[in-house]
């Protein structure tokens, strides 16, 4: 036991602009809408978690705000803040699902434990086997003349990776913009493709098989969460590997995924999960079954960034990078004290203490939609 406990709690919801729209199998998204927690203990050390749900894939942020604010908020005061796995599962005891809120206290516990022992969450959770992760960009805008002035700018800063949003137009859209980006930049540019479950699962096997001329990395999530024996069918029928996002959410999602060969990659988030340990978890399943793993993101700031920054500098092994572009390249405006850290087409985990990024007050105020305290 510490000599330190949680003595206050609150809770920010944000409303971020984005610079542009991006269009997706599965909606349109043109901000983020995120629940920031901020923990404070009687010893005054401060930590911050983030909850970003999309309401058509996990959730809504009135409803993580409310499961922070009304329902886990008396289970928290006064306790001991590095005691974090007896009080993440009193937290799945007391409420089900709402795997961002969680992610959101387990990140703030996190993050007060590192100030307390002067150690990053990374090296909290198991050790630091990077210092940096190549970082993806989604292409989602249905105006493809701007995705490729996009492109360009982001080329001049060392990025490498893109992973086109497909399904939202028709197959001939997503199959002019590969050939252009093929064309346009060689064997140089790394190419994915998701589909956030915008196929058909009866015409997917014969879509997917199109794309493969232009030599994608993967395909993510070609059809509908719920419909794992398809997307075993076309794991199994199509060469290009197949990643299951929305289809594998927590560990018991991965071992079962893993049983039935779903896809060749998961895509870990710490918001699907509940927090950077339980996706660790679902990380170390993949590796015992010879799965790979993608750090994927949902519209997060730099909070949630950061924490997933930490989860993919301890996996093992990592092989596709990540896609935490979003506090850089798509929000207005990052709203950390400083910049999270994007240089050269590389995300740099933070090595201060905790979570090693915190949230400006200023920009806090400016975009907070409400304060539960």
């Amino acid at each position: 036991m510490s000599s330190h406990k949680i003595e206050t709690l609150r809770v920010h919801t944000l409303s971020i602009p984005a610079k542009a729209t991006h269009s997706h199998g599965s909606g349109n998204v043109s901000g983020i809408n995120v629940a920031l927690l901020e923990l404070t203990t009687d010893t005054g050390i401060t930590g911050w978690g983030e909850a970003s749900p999309w309401p058509v894939f996990t959730g809504t942020v009135e409803g993580n705000a409310a499961a922070l604010h009304i329902h886990l908020r008396p289970h928290l005061i006064g306790q001991d803040p590095i005691q974090i796995e007896p009080l993440m599962t009193r937290a799945d005891k007391i409420i089900v699902d709402h795997p961002e809120a969680k992610a959101a206290l387990e990140c703030a516990l996190l993050d007060i434990t590192g100030q307390i022992t002067g150690l990053s969450i990374a090296e909290l959770v198991g050790g630091r086997h990077r210092d940096e992760i190549p970082m993806s960009f989604s292409i989602a805008n249905p105006d493809f003349e701007v995705d490729l002035e996009d492109i360009a700018s982001l080329w001049a800063d060392g990025v490498r990776l893109f992973k086109l949003k497909t399904g939202f137009a028709d197959h001939a859209f997503d199959l002019h913009r590969l050939e252009t980006l093929r064309a346009k930049y060689g064997d140089e540019i790394g190419l994915r493709i998701d589909y956030n479950q915008g196929l058909p699962a009866y015409d997917a096997i014969r879509h997917i098989r199109d794309l493969e001329a232009f030599r994608p990395d993967f395909v993510e999530q070609p059809v509908k969460m719920h419909e794992r024996e398809a997307l075993a069918a076309i794991t199994h029928a199509v060469d290009v590997p197949i990643m299951a996002d929305e289809s594998v959410f927590n560990p018991r999602d991965a071992l079962l995924g893993a049983q039935s060969r779903i896809a060749d990659i998961f895509s870990l988030k710490i918001m699907k999960a509940g927090g950077i340990r339980r996706a660790l978890e679902v990380a170390a399943i993949a590796r015992a079954t010879g799965i790979e793993v993608y750090g994927g993101c949902m519209f997060e700031a730099s909070i949630a960034h950061a924490a997933g920054a930490h989860l993919m500098a301890a996996v093992p092994d990592l092989q596709l990078g990540c896609e935490f572009y979003m506090s850089t390249y798509y929000a207005a405006e990052d709203i950390a004290t400083e910049p999270f850290p994007v240089r050269n087409g590389m995300v740099h985990v933070p090595t201060a203490p905790g979570l090693g990024v915190t949230p400006d007050p200023e920009k806090l105020a400016r975009f907070r939609t409400a304060l539960m305290e």
